[in-house]
């Protein structure tokens, strides 16, 4: 039995909600970076483009959800 929960554990989706969240901050952030860049903000869009870089876009690729975060397979 422990080899077959093994198995369904591989199943899901490798990012969760938490995740698309995270990284769709890191993309407003960027854009807004850039936005800001374009009207000639030299403190704010650094700021913004180096948290979406190099903050949130690697938070949201390593982040893992806790155990009641993952969804349900229906399998047992």
């Amino acid at each position: 039995m422990a080899k077959e929960k093994d198995k369904s554990e591989g199943n899901g989706l490798p990012f969760g909600p938490i995740n698309y969240a995270i990284i769709g901050a890191a993309v407003m952030s960027i854009v807004f970076g850039y936005i800001s860049l374009g009207s000639g903000s030299i403190t704010l869009a650094p700021i913004l483009l180096v948290l979406g870089y190099c903050v949130l876009f690697p938070l949201g690729i390593i982040f893992k959800g806790t155990p009641d975060e993952k969804v349900e397979t229906g399998e047992n």
